[in-house]
């Protein structure tokens, strides 16, 4: 089982994103405060889940966080100030719509920036580690996952439905039969 939390002293939010290497579509962040004594053992790494559990488990993260919240920066505004300042402001989006506010931040990986003079700790592979961000990164795909769904009712040419924005060879050889969409990302590689 994951650690609950990195320490116990203060409120602790776990922040994660999903969907940096996308070529379309957002990406997504939550931040996740559990209660500190709150054990789960099926919370870990979102891509270690099925879709099915992946959804349960997102139900009892809901049901028992003390808060949560999930955000998206646009493949426009990913475009305007690249995928690390994007990912980083999906965090702090997130941050700023939790019900409850931490005194203490753990986010998945090596970068971050600091977030209302609240003290952080990035921790790679992070998602592997501690619940709150595995928390984080489950409610972040789901939204996602959800979100590539709906759009794919459009523009099923992609299969959005099934890579989920990511640069699978069906989707690069759709972009090169029927362009891009509005939702693709300019400045990523897309062929």
């Amino acid at each position: 089982m994951l650690n609950t939390q990195y320490q116990y002293k203060l409120v602790e939010a776990g922040c994660d994103e999903v969907g940096r290497g996308c070529i379309a579509g957002p990406v997504v962040a939550a931040a996740v405060i559990l209660p500190p004594d709150y054990k789960n053992k099926s919370i870990i790494d979102s891509k270690k889940l099925s879709h099915k559990k992946r959804k349960e488990v997102g139900q009892e993260i809901i049901d028992n966080a003390t808060s949560w919240s999930i955000s998206e920066v646009s493949n426009n505004k990913i475009d305007e100030i690249n995928i690390l300042n994007a990912s980083i402001l999906a965090m702090h989006r997130s941050l700023d719509k939790l019900k409850v506010r931490p005194e203490f931040i753990i986010v998945d990986g090596n970068k971050f920036k600091p977030y209302r003079k609240i003290t952080h700790e990035c921790i790679i592979k992070g998602d592997n580690k501690f619940q709150n961000i595995a928390a984080a990164s489950i409610l972040a795909k789901n939204y996602r996952d959800d979100l590539m769904k709906n759009l794919s009712i459009k523009y099923d040419m992609y299969s959005w439905e099934s890579n989920f924005g990511y640069p699978t060879k069906k989707h690069r050889d759709s972009i090169k039969k029927y362009g891009t969409t509005k939702y693709h990302r300019k400045s990523f590689k897309l062929l």
